[in-house]
């Protein structure tokens, strides 16, 4: 066995990216997949590519802003496959500018987003893994929640606060043998870039990006290592960059 195979394994923010790139490699690795996004129609396409692949996967369209989807989504996959083993909170958004320039509605969405869906992700999960007292946690940090760097303070800010959240958890979880995970990436091509509405805070993200980044499946491995550890052994905190990257 992979440590894979039969999992039942739900996914935020599975439309692109790291998301999608994780639900496409666990399903090919044997995983029960539960895709959550707002765009139906995309994570629908997804889910049925998967499936004629030889994979198993449902789609259920969720706003990780909004409780009651999580709720949803959570649900779903337990009422579908009798569990879950998996909470791959991955749903982010990275509208970085200078705090000078005052993009508070952007702010708020990056609070609702990256921390508030995370903790809202938790609570949807956490009733079903401390009944089955089993479970794996996987919240998305960033390299930006260990260093700052100009136009990433409130970004950060959210990423830094997933970080201290992630290790809360692991340590009032531990009767419960809940396992919990941060990952933080480094430099990764995905749709995050289009979230930045300041021009050129986005073309110097862009041309970084561009020079260094690495592909989406990069995380899709790194997840997959880490889920298939035996359930004795905990991986708490994991980094990775593009080996060119010194931020």
């Amino acid at each position: 066995m992979n440590g894979i195979k039969g999992k039942v394994i739900v996914v935020t923010g599975a439309s692109s990216g790291m998301g999608e790139a994780a639900a496409r490699h666990l399903a090919a690795q044997g995983a029960n997949m539960v895709l959550g996004a707002r765009r139906a129609e995309r994570i629908e396409a997804i889910a049925a590519q998967i499936k004629e692949a030889g994979g198993t996967a449902i789609a259920v369209p969720t706003d990780v802003t909004r409780r009651d989807d999580l709720i949803r989504l959570i649900g779903t996959a337990v009422q579908t496959y009798g569990r879950i083993d998996v909470l791959i909170n991955n749903a982010g958004v990275m509208p970085l500018s200078p705090v000078e320039r005052l993009k508070i509605d952007e702010w708020d969405q990056m609070i609702d987003v990256n921390l508030k869906g995370v903790l809202y992700g938790v609570a949807a999960a956490l009733p079903y893994m401390t009944a089955q007292k089993s479970g794996h946690i996987i919240n998305l940090s960033s390299v930006a929640g260990h260093k700052l760097f100009p136009g990433s303070a409130v970004y950060s800010a959210t990423k830094f606060g997933v970080r201290a959240f992630s290790e809360g958890l692991r340590q009032e979880l531990k009767p419960y043998n809940i396992r919990i995970t941060n990952i933080s990436p480094g430099a990764v091509q995905t749709e995050l870039l289009e979230h930045i509405s300041e021009t050129d805070i986005q073309k110097a993200n862009q041309d970084f990006v561009g020079a260094v980044g690495v592909p989406a499946d990069s995380f899709a491995r790194i997840a997959a290592f880490v889920i298939a550890q035996p359930e004795e052994l905990d991986i708490n905190e994991l980094i990775f960059r593009p080996t060119a990257q010194e931020l």
